[in-house]
Formats: structure tokens, C-alpha cells, sequence
């Protein structure tokens, strides 16, 4: 349960990320990106906190250009990647992308008021990447430790891991998805990502919207 709340904080940071007019992700140095958004998005978050549709919305718009589902998906399902077809690969990138934004939107409804403090960078494994190190602070609760690892690509600067008090993102579906995967195979996996992200209370949300209209 408490590594589930420090993903849960995680993703309200991944979430202080993404936006086109806060930051420039070809020409800007990766700590500038985290530390240049936080304040702009938490003012979206905060102006439409009552209407999670159109925060899903926002969000989803704001977290394409920064982040690389394709590599965040491909890291994730591992080994495996290899042997889904190209039409399976693109269903597991897009219910993946799906659920990053399914989580944050729980993240949003839980904790409010987080902060992003940036404490430093470290070089990555090569020369296109680097590892940006902040701290979560919540009100009345220890900071999180969070790493978001970055890689230069030909569009820019782009978010491919992150880690919670040492522990990947990607590692802990990898582990998840294998143990899925070896039971009912790839499109298992696609089912039961699909069946998480039409269940969840955001995509309920929106066709109760949808069908008052």
C-alpha cells in the first residue's frame, strides 16, 4: 500500500511535467524542464480540478511531447516485445499511455499541494541521457525521492523512466507484465490493460459526461 501511494506521488510529478508553453524540450537542459513547468500545470490542475475530463484531456495533450511511451512500453513488456506483432505493439504502447494517465488522474484526486524540488543531475548511461533528482514534498509527510531519466532524442528531450525511492517504473510492470503474458499471452495483456482503462473511475467519468450530452 505505501509503494502504491509513492507511485501515486510519482505520477502528480509526472504530471508537473508536461506542457508545450512552459518550456522548450530541444533547447532547454532536462532540470530546467522539471523545474520550469511545476508551478504553470499545477494552476491547470487546480482550475479544473471538478471536471476530470477535461483535466484527462489536458493531461494527455501535455504528457505526449515529453514523454517516450513507445521506448516507456517497449522497456516495460521486455523480452516479450519482440514477438508482438507490429499491430500488438501499438496496442500495448496506447493502453499503456493509457494507464499512465488513468493513474495520474487518481494521483490528482488524492494529493494536492505536492512540490518538486530539483536537488541535481547525474549523467546517464550514455551521452544522450541524464537523470534529473528531486524530492516530492507533501504536507505533513517524509519527501519521496524521485529520479525521472531523460534521453536526447532527435525531437528533444524525453522522459523514459522514473524512480521512486530507488525503485523503476518500468521494472515493476516488467515483472507484472511477464507473469501476465506467460499465462494468456500478448493480447492477454492488451485485454486486461484495455479492461483496467475502460473500468477506471476517470473513463466513467467521462462517458457519464458524454452520455448527458
Amino acid at each position: 500500500m505505501m509503494l502504491f501511494k509513492q507511485w501515486l506521488v510519482a505520477l502528480v510529478a509526472v504530471a508537473l511535467l508536461p506542457t508545450a508553453f512552459a518550456v522548450n524540450t530541444t533547447t532547454d537542459a532536462p532540470d530546467a524542464i522539471v523545474r520550469g513547468v511545476s508551478k504553470d500545470v499545477l494552476d491547470i490542475i487546480n482550475k479544473n480540478d471538478k471536471d476530470q475530463a477535461k483535466v484527462r484531456e489536458q493531461a494527455d495533450a501535455r504528457m505526449l511531447p515529453l514523454a517516450d511511451f513507445n521506448r516507456m512500453t517497449t522497456l516495460a513488456v521486455g523480452r516479450y516485445w519482440k514477438s508482438a506483432t507490429p499491430d500488438q505493439q501499438a496496442a500495448l504502447t496506447k493502453e499503456f499511455r493509457t494507464m499512465l494517465v488513468r493513474t495520474y488522474l487518481t494521483a490528482l484526486t488524492v494529493y494536492k499541494g505536492a512540490q518538486v524540488n530539483v536537488k541535481g543531475t547525474r549523467p546517464g548511461d550514455s551521452a544522450d541521457e541524464q537523470t534529473v533528482q528531486t524530492e516530492v514534498s507533501l504536507p505533513g509527510q517524509k519527501p519521496v525521492a524521485l529520479d525521472f531519466y531523460f534521453e536526447k532524442t532527435d525531437s528533444g528531450w524525453k522522459v523514459f523512466d522514473i524512480a521512486v525511492e530507488g525503485i523503476s517504473f518500468i521494472n515493476s510492470h516488467r515483472n507484472q507484465f511477464a507473469t501476465v503474458i506467460r499465462k494468456d499471452g500478448i493480447d492477454g495483456l492488451i485485454k486486461q490493460l484495455a479492461a483496467g482503462n475502460a473500468n477506471s473511475p476517470a473513463a466513467s467519468t467521462a462517458a457519464a459526461k458524454g452520455a448527458s450530452k
